[in-house]
């Protein structure tokens, strides 16, 4: 069974008396261990799919399953359930709280998942060991640079152990020797841990580092290799 399955897929969205077609008809599959990128110009349906992917939108036309659960017919709760669990989100913006630590940050999922504190803090210590934020656990994200801060939301991203790591334009506020150095991270952890990662990206960078492109345009798979 594939992690994630996109079957016949569609979303369309109200404008005033008409209505936008994000995405139509689009069938997809995903298999654990992927290091995989949805590409493709401004307003092809990346973001739309990747949000459906992740439980932040729910499809109008097909399903999406997610291990197997059609997140379509789950109740609110559950679908909590599945994003605190099961998926873990890398936003462009990192979405970090400026008045909490580095580590308080990173710790933020397990606090929800009721992990004790110090189980959370031994893990986020391990974490920021092997991404290079060892001694930076007491910073504030103000204190950090671009790159150091999505550093951070990775860790918060990977603390719980998701079963997909999903990243929108992770690139896009970052220069290029932060961006190539972010790619070489999830590169080695899809490689040493069998960490799946799905990207929506226009970047060629990211593009170029990932072992599958699936290329959507006006909301239609384009391509797939």
């Amino acid at each position: 069974m594939p992690l994630i399955k996109l079957d016949n897929v569609s979303k369309i969205y109200p404008l005033g008396n008409q209505q936008v077609v994000a995405v139509e008809d689009l069938s997809l599959q995903i298999e654990a261990g992927e290091f995989t990128v949805l590409a493709g110009p401004s307003g092809s349906g990346k973001t739309t799919l990747l949000n459906m992917i992740g439980c932040l939108d729910r499809p109008s036309g097909g399903r999406v399953l997610l291990d197997g659960i059609d997140v379509g017919q789950v109740n609110a709760q559950t679908l909590s359930e599945l994003r605190l669990r099961r998926i873990g989100f890398i936003f462009q913006s990192y979405n970090l709280i400026p008045v909490l630590t580095a580590a308080e940050n990173a710790e933020f999922t397990l606090m929800l998942m009721g992990v004790g504190k110090s189980e959370r803090r031994t893990r986020i210590v391990q974490l920021f060991s092997e991404l290079g934020l060892a001694g930076l656990e007491d910073r504030k994200p103000s204190d950090l640079s671009g790159g150091q801060q999505q550093r951070v939301a990775i860790a918060r991203a990977m603390a719980a152990e998701p079963a997909v790591v999903l990243a929108d334009e992770p690139t896009a506020s970052l220069d290029s020797q932060a961006s190539e150095e972010l790619l070489a991270l999830m590169r080695r952890l899809n490689r040493e841990q069998g960490m799946t990662f799905v990207f929506s990206s226009h970047d060629p960078l990211v593009i170029s580092h990932a072992r599958r492109v699936v290329k959507l345009r006006d909301g239609h798979l384009e391509s797939d290799q």
